[in-house]
């Protein structure tokens, strides 16, 4: 009796591992049709982080596997066709090469790639002063500043005016990458990103005047209104009107201070003199005599 128990217990245990063996198996193959098939294609990678201006050499980049439907896009997948073209901007290790980073093709490497259409690089001497202590490095963001004599009104000494702000440094000496630590060098030429226009105002400004560097931040991109300065005002203060200038920057002619004239009044007469008193002593006795 326990032994046909025992036996029929086993083919109940059996058939019901069978039914959840079959019915799983038909559960995952609904689930395995009805999950999108997930193509997996190759998308070029940098391989190391890469700096504004280099060429592209074949270690520069790698492909790897891309589990998505589409490549990103601008995105390549075969990496010989990037062999031999410059980079505009700067890539990090593991990041997709996109067409909007590289120069053309046939353009080079270098400086003159970086340059975006309808922009200018003008290139400026400068010295530790005017480059900040050589802290403005490329991708710095700086003002303009002007030191110099108004034609015609160099008696009231030189003036300083902001020209251009927030303007981008594009390379600093023949540097155009960017020191990972910052640290300052001294360069005498530094090239900075301008339009037409703004190239014309710089090129005189740096053969008329002198000019200085401010270095501004970054993220700051509102554009200040300083009023400009003169040499007469740090001697008069701030906000004092220069010597010898009217309101529209004519010449001032000194008036005359009024002197108050007192009218001469009628001839008087002159007092009478006052009379000569002589003291005299005789002994004992004291006597006065008085002479005109």
């Amino acid at each position: 009796m326990n032994k046909r128990l025992l036996t029929v217990l086993g083919v109940a245990f059996l058939v019901a591992l069978g039914a959840t063996l079959l019915f799983y198996g038909l559960i995952a193959s609904r689930l395995q049709r009805a999950a999108p098939q997930m193509a997996t294609q190759m998308i070029v990678v940098a391989s190391h982080d890469l700096q504004r201006g280099v060429m592209l050499k074949d270690f520069d980049i790698k492909a790897v596997p891309w589990n998505a439907p589409t490549l990103p896009k601008g995105a390549f997948s075969d990496k010989s066709a990037l062999v031999g073209r410059g980079v505009i901007s700067e890539m990090s290790d593991g990041e997709p090469v996109l067409e909007p980073r590289l120069a053309p093709r046939e353009a080079g490497a270098g400086l003159a790639p970086s340059i975006p259409v309808g922009k200018r690089a003008v290139s400026l001497r400068v010295n530790d002063v005017v480059a900040v202590a050589g802290y403005v490095i490329p991708g710095s963001r700086v003002d303009v500043l002007i030191t110099g004599s108004i034609p015609g009104q160099h008696q009231n000494g030189p003036e300083l005016r902001t020209i251009l702000q927030n303007i981008e440094v594009l390379s600093a000496g023949t540097n155009i990458q960017r020191d990972a630590e910052g640290k300052p060098v001294s360069v005498p030429v530094i090239t900075v990103l301008v339009s037409p226009e703004d190239a014309e105002t710089l090129s005189l400004a740096s053969n008329e005047t002198r000019i200085q560097l401010v270095l501004r931040n970054p993220l700051d991109a509102d554009k200040a209104e300083p009023p400009g300065t003169a040499l007469t005002r740090l001697f008069r203060g701030i906000g004092a009107t220069p010597p010898n200038m009217q309101a529209k920057g004519g010449p001032v002619r000194a008036r005359p201070k009024a002197v108050a004239v007192k009218a001469e009044s009628a001839a008087a007469p002159p007092p009478p003199p006052q009379p000569i008193v002589v003291e005299l002593l005789r002994g004992p006795s004291r006597s006065a005599e008085k002479f005109q």
